[in-house]
């Protein structure tokens, strides 16, 4: 064991797994009390009660839904693709994970970022797991062999590549007026100058906004899970815990798309007395990731759904114009001013 120890790609390589290993276990456990804090603001906002049997406070609520679903009974369509239709949830979590791998959560002492990796270009990096992300939800609707998931899929397809386009340029003004690609250098500039982004970039902070409500099928754009309107969507043939699963990878993506506009608008873990205690970093971030989660629930409590022609007519009419516009006049901005 010394001798392996020893090795230093050894080493690095149990030292990323055990760091993986406690970043899967944070996230985990912070989507099912986002859960539990959803259902709890919802009944503040529309004057319920919301989650309160189960322990204190409901706090129990979780672990709760957790036993439930894994007692359910595990039903597969006969006519489904059985391998494609039990990989498919545990793809959607997977593509909602890996995003955590570059993500800066803060500052060490000695200056250097808190995260897993710190690869050149880590923003490709996020944009393009984002982009495989569909395929959990598309193959999911697929596999079941059945009308209704494949619709559901079919809608969720286009509605996530259509605002991916938009959340892309988003980013890409970002990375103008940063000069880099790498989240922990964008987060450490900001924190440097005490500037965050969304000051000059407070169009492209708007944009990423909405679009992030998109890209996780979030109030008012949960066309693919529309229960009410259109027989629920991918996951109509799914039960247990493949089930619960989908709904998984849905809250991780909302703490994910978060934490990426924290890095990107917000500083990352910048706030006062971080300076003189570096590690205070996290708590900020935190924070600020806490914060934009609460806008998720605040605007699935205020908006309606809306219609999916006006959904997409949105995406690619008003929200795709403005996004070009808005690289264009940063690009310009950023070009005089250096």
């Amino acid at each position: 064991m010394n001798g392996l120890l020893a090795d230093p790609i050894t080493r690095g390589v149990i030292i990323v797994a055990i760091e993986s290993v406690v970043m899967v276990f944070v996230v985990m456990t912070a989507f099912a009390y986002v859960m539990l804090a959803e259902r709890k603001v919802l009944g503040w906002f529309q004057m319920r009660v919301g989650p309160t049997w189960c322990g204190p406070w409901g706090l129990l609520q979780p672990a709760a839904d957790a036993v439930k679903l894994v007692l359910k009974e595990d039903l597969t369509p006969v006519t489904a693709d059985k391998i494609t239709y039990k990989f498919a949830p545990a793809l959607a979590v997977l593509t909602a994970l890996l995003a955590w791998a570059v993500i800066p959560i803060g500052t060490l002492p000695n200056g250097d970022p808190i995260a897993i990796a710190n690869p050149g270009p880590s923003v490709l990096f996020v944009l393009a797991v984002a982009a495989i992300g569909v395929y959990g939800i598309s193959l999911g609707g697929w596999a079941s062999q059945s009308k209704w998931p494949l619709l559901g899929a079919l809608r969720s397809t286009a509605q996530m590549i259509s605002y991916e386009l938009s959340m892309g340029l988003a980013v890409v003004s970002v990375l103008l007026l940063a000069g880099s690609a790498n989240l922990a250098v964008i987060a450490a500039d900001q924190s440097f100058h005490h500037f965050w982004y969304v000051i000059p970039g407070f169009v492209a902070f708007i944009i990423y906004g909405i679009t992030a409500l998109a890209e996780t099928n979030r109030a008012p754009f949960d066309l693919p899970e529309a229960e009410t309107e259109l027989v629920a969507g991918f996951h109509t043939e799914y039960s247990s815990l493949r089930f619960g699963t989908f709904f998984v990878a849905e809250y991780i993506n909302m703490i994910t798309v978060s934490a990426i506009a924290t890095t990107l608008f917000l500083g990352g873990g910048d706030g006062p007395f971080v300076a003189q205690i570096p590690l205070l970093s996290v708590l900020w971030f935190t924070l600020k990731v806490c914060f934009f989660i609460f806008m998720f629930f605040w605007v699935r409590a205020t908006l309606p759904r809306l219609r999916y022609d006006r959904l997409m007519a949105f995406g690619w009419k008003v929200l795709l114009p403005v996004a070009v516009a808005n690289v264009l006049v940063t690009a310009t901005a950023v070009a005089l001013v250096r």
